[in-house]
């Protein structure tokens, strides 16, 4: 008896395998195999005259989808039809989530099986639980696959919807998202709090003391009996004491008058006191923490956590990666305990066994949160990873151990200490018992070097004592506009605010940066002036759609329809349909909607007009003559947008850029200019004969009123020739590019060789020596690695066809294999390491096949929306059915 086994992924059928018995055939669908269709192309000809047929969603036959099947699906559905005919029963055996079950489902659609047929589901991959699930095969789950329908018809119905709308009143190419919309809007509003901040300034003292010899520090927290102002005092809108606080503001003048009465004065100790504190350790990860702890730890963004933990979990690493559940099963805890034991000892072990509790009411994806895998963790440097594999792994590793230590156990110790009215405080810490800070500190790489630094140690005081006042220096603050979002801060909102399902968050993240509406700086997320024209044109016309309680009561609606306490077509119905249902509410609204008004940004404090245009946003001010308009340069935000910065993009466009001066050498002039990327200077104007005047941008940290003649000339000068390399003879160069100054060895044919700058040294100054130091430094990946021929991540082989290499490369949207001109992404559950060549002329095959040869991976199969254009008229989107992290 042959038995068919379906999963998404190569990677997950190579593993697989490994568990099942001789007569079982695994093969993958390489995620869905059906879906709704994402350009007029794939609207079958039956239907395309139905006004609903760009929508891919009958709204007037019980909202009923309709699903095709893509071109670059198509010989993988014929792949498996054929390996069906071979086998005596079939076992679908995708994730157990909702978007695994739905995979599956609609294999059963279009496999149509004869035989007899099971669904399998298992959250970790080991030769145990492939074993334990074989035998507790079930049925589909039509509640959780109508679930899943339901979504992805909510999710159309409301990108589709809205999204031609905003391509009409703003720009084209814009998208609408159910959660995509409402993670926009929180951006926004931050970005809305920093623009209306109101700086404040307050100045403190703080004393250098010491005890029998222990230096320690304090800080003036009283004055006259009255508490000192600190940033919390502060109204960010006025910066100025919020109304009635009753504290002490200092300037700096009475700072520092305060500071020579006080110096050289007696400091006697008024009271101590000490607290002991026990700290617990977190809960295992589920996607959400994952996610914001990856974030911070190792700056991976949200997709490429989840890319990599997909890839862990199919080669039996770690347990599945989708779940909101923070659950341990028996065998994990047992598994985690007995590593703490072998690793630190019996004293570090919590006295009972800790099982945590899922508060979300939400959390239906999976049962166990995310551990090692097996029955037994492996150790990090047992596992033979590398890379970003590695770090994640070692982790979860870390977490998950650590949820089964002891308690840490702290003193928190304050002093307090009094010279003449002013009072002075001091706070210590001591870590008596680290427990399970030995393993995993929140935050930081190094469990050692982190409870270090959280110890303050003070030296023994006792009321009555009097300490020596080494220094007293005063320090003037000021107070900081809100944080803005990171990844990690924006998952943890929308978690804490029931918006959208964690599995989602990375592709939604990912579609907001993709889309233009957030540029990612410093891990900072910034929304653009798109994102706020936007978000204005939805707050007025459509505010339920971005309001964080009716998206979280949308969600817990769809979570009840999974469960059967609600049902779908009523709710849809009414959401699309009703009175008040979004095609109703667009039909009313689109003609009040004033294109004129809707692309532009009302900003505070501002006179200028800023307007989305076909080629970006600008401002438009109105003189004598008529509107003047200027470009607004990509890294100019709309917090920090002010009169003085329109005022120089205005006037040098109406007076002509600001002079430098005139080169040494050629006697052109020098001009300071403000362009879409920011300050630069240009040597000459254009002209006939100098149609491309050099050009080269400021450097970043360096303003445009401190370029001086000789800085520009300099600039202008690169790239620098330094030398040449002792064992190549290369070209040894410095410059300036899109990432920042760097220096580059011309290697000949072997290409060029890059390496980034460091702090403290200067692209125009920069020597051989230095540059050849930097140059024996390992390479890192990403935006300190340039090259003109871009290096392959993995070289898979020579093309069967043609002999002509078949490569991975890092493209802007994930990994892509490259054959000649031909790109082809690689699908997100499939692991780049574990890739074969086999494999890669597979997916290149389906590219050619559906003749579309773009490098780039659209990927959204989630909230957000993509567009699709009327019937008849070209597609400039492209169809992704792989199952997203």
């Amino acid at each position: 008896m042959s038995t068919l086994v379906i999963v998404e992924s190569p990677t997950k059928a190579r593993t697989i395998r490994n568990y099942l018995p001789s007569t079982y055939r695994v093969e993958a669908s390489m995620g869905h195999v059906r879906d709704l269709p994402s350009s007029a192309e794939e609207i079958p000809e039956a239907v395309k005259g139905e006004k609903w047929a760009q929508l891919g969603v009958n709204v007037e036959s019980d909202f009923e989808p309709l699903y095709v099947v893509p071109k670059d699906k198509k010989k993988i559905v014929k792949q498996l039809k054929d390996a069906l005919k071979d086998a005596d029963e079939l076992i679908l055996a995708t994730d157990e989530d909702r978007e695994g079950e739905s995979i599956s489902w609609h294999l059963l659609q279009l496999l149509k099986p004869k035989v007899p047929t099971k669904r399998m589901v298992f959250h970790e991959i080991t030769q145990e639980a492939i074993r334990e699930a074989l035998k507790n095969c079930r049925n589909i789950d039509e509640q959780l696959v109508r679930a899943q329908e339901t979504r992805r018809i909510l999710d159309r119905l409301v990108g589709y919807t809205l999204s031609p709308l905003l391509w009409k009143k703003i720009a084209s190419g814009l998208s609408a998202g159910r959660v995509q919309s409402v993670a926009v809007r929180l951006l926004v509003q931050r970005e809305r709090q920093r623009r209306a901040f109101r700086q404040g300034s307050y100045w403190d003292l703080k004393a250098t003391l010491t005890h029998e010899k222990t230096p320690f520090d304090a800080k003036l927290v009283m004055l006259a009996g009255t508490k000192l102002a600190t940033g919390s005092d502060f109204d960010e809108a006025t910066g100025q004491i919020i109304a009635g606080r009753r504290v002490v503001l200092l300037n700096e003048a009475e700072a520092r008058a305060l500071q020579d009465r006080l110096f050289g004065k007696t400091w006697t100790v008024s009271n101590l006191e000490e607290r002991p504190v026990t700290r617990k350790p977190a809960p295992p990860f589920t996607t959400s923490t994952l996610q914001q702890e990856a974030n911070r730890k190792l700056r991976m963004s949200a997709r490429d956590t989840m890319r990599t933990a997909q890839s862990l979990y199919e080669q039996g690493y770690i347990t599945y990666m989708r779940t909101d559940s923070v659950h341990l099963s028996d065998q994990a805890i047992t598994a985690a305990r007995s590593c703490v034991e072998q690793m630190y000892g019996k004293q570090y072990l919590s006295p009972q066994p800790r099982q945590y509790t899922t508060k979300s009411k939400g959390a239906q994806e999976a049962h166990e949160a995310i551990r090692p895998a097996g029955s037994s963790f492996r150790t990090p440097q047992q596992t033979g990873l590398a890379g970003r594999e590695l770090q994640l792994y070692d982790l979860i590793w870390k977490r998950t151990v650590a949820s089964q230590m002891a308690d840490s156990r702290q003193t928190h110790i304050t002093v307090e200490m009094q010279v003449e009215d002013a009072g002075f405080r001091s706070s210590g810490k001591r870590i008596d018992f680290p427990g399970f800070l030995r393993a995993y500190v929140e935050g930081s790489d190094d469990p050692d070097a982190a409870i270090e630094d959280q110890e303050v140690i003070l030296p023994a005081l006792k009321v009555g004592d009097r300490p020596k006042c080494r220094d007293l220096e005063a320090i003037g603050h000021e107070t900081q506009p809100p944080a803005r979002f990171t990844e990690a801060s924006l998952v943890k909102t929308l978690e804490s605010e029931g918006i959208g399902r964690p599995s989602t968050y990375a592709s939604i993240i990912g579609t907001i940066i993709d889309r233009g509406y957030s540029q990612l700086v410093s891990n900072a997320l910034i929304p653009t002036f798109t994102a706020f024209a936007v978000t204005s044109l939805l707050e007025k016309h459509f505010p339920e759609l971005v309001d964080t309680r009716f998206t979280s009561r949308m969600e817990q609606t769809l979570d009840d329809i999974s469960t059967g306490e609600a049902k779908w077509l009523p709710y849809l119905h009414e959401f699309f349909l009703g009175q008040k249902g979004l095609e109703t509410q667009v039909k009313e609204r689109e003609n009040q909607i004033d294109p004129s008004e809707a692309r532009t940004v009302e900003l505070e404090n501002l006179a200028a007009k800023v307007r989305i245009g076909r080629f970006g946003p600008y401002i438009e001010v109105e003189n004598g003559n008529g509107p003047v308009t200027a470009s607004i340069p990509k890294d100019l935000t709309p917090a920090d947008l002010d009169p003085e910065k329109v005022e120089g993009l205005l006037r040098q466009k109406t007076e002509g850029p600001d002079e430098v001066g005139r080169h040494p050498l050629t006697g052109e002039l020098i001009y300071l200019k403000i362009g879409t990327y920011g300050p630069y200077v240009e040597l000459g104007e254009v002209s006939e004969e100098n149609k491309k005047p050099k050009r080269a941008s400021l450097p970043k940290g360096v303003k445009p009123e401190d370029v001086t003649l000789e800085m520009a000339v300099g600039l202008l000068s690169l790239p620098r020739t330094l030398g040449t390399h002792p064992e190549t003879g290369g070209k040894i160069q410095a410059s300036l590019g899109r990432f920042g100054p760097y220096v580059v060895h011309d290697q000949g044919k072997e290409g060029k060789d890059y390496r980034s700058l460091k702090a403290g040294d200067d692209v125009l100054t920069i020597e051989v020596k230095r540059a050849l130091e930097l140059l024996l430094e390992p390479k890192k990946g990403g935006r300190g690695t340039r090259s003109k021929t871009k290096a392959a991540l993995r070289e898979l082989g020579q093309h069967p066809a043609d002999g002509e290499p078949v490569n991975v490369y890092d493209g802007p949207y994930g990994p892509y294999v490259k054959h000649g001109k031909t790109n082809a992404s690689v699908p997100e559950d499939q692991s780049v390491d574990n890739l074969t060549l086999a494999e890669a002329v597979e997916l290149l095959a389906a590219k050619a096949s559906s003749g579309k040869s773009s490098s780039k991976s659209s990927g959204s199969k989630s909230s957000s929306a993509t567009k699709t254009k009327a019937a008849g008229q070209k597609s400039t989107t492209r169809k992704t059915t792989r199952k997203k992290a």
